[in-house]
């Protein structure tokens, strides 16, 4: 079940998001900006929704926002031991069904040029690379995903 974020889930994400991007740090050489964003702001701007288990426990989860007349995707992760299940997907889904219901056209969102494995992945999913650049430091590279 995805459901939007409370406070008392803050723990969790901050959790989620250290145990998802650790492996990144190395080959980023610093943290990545999910594992040092204000997640309680995002959470009190209802930018935040989990995916929790039947436990109620969260698995995953996504931030995202409409900007510029898309829904921007900012961050998603998933617990290293759910990974594979189909929460990732499961949650980027949602974001686009919601994007949809707002009515805006496409999905946009960002990953690290060393986040290899993500650049095949959004691909996969639909989603088009349109720009590369540097911002905050961070090689990132842009995808976007019309919605029509």
């Amino acid at each position: 079940m995805i459901r939007q974020a409370i406070d008392a889930d803050e723990s969790a994400i901050r959790a989620c998001a250290e145990c998802a991007y650790a492996r990144y740090v190395a080959a980023i050489g610093r943290k990545p900006a999910p594992m040092v964003a204000d997640f309680a702001a995002q959470i009190r701007a209802g930018q935040v929704h989990v995916a929790v288990d039947d436990a109620g426990l969260a698995q995953g989860f996504i931030v995202f926002f409409p900007k510029d007349g898309q829904m921007f995707l900012e961050n998603v992760a998933v617990r290293p031991e759910a990974a594979g299940q189909g929460t990732g997907g499961a949650l980027i889904r949602f974001c686009e069904d919601e994007a949809r219901r707002a009515g805006l056209a496409a999905v946009r969102l960002y990953t690290n040029a060393r986040m290899t494995e993500n650049l095949s992945l959004y691909p996969h999913l639909g989603y088009v690379e349109v720009e590369r650049r540097e911002e905050d430091g961070f090689d990132r590279v842009f995808f976007e995903k019309g919605l029509g």
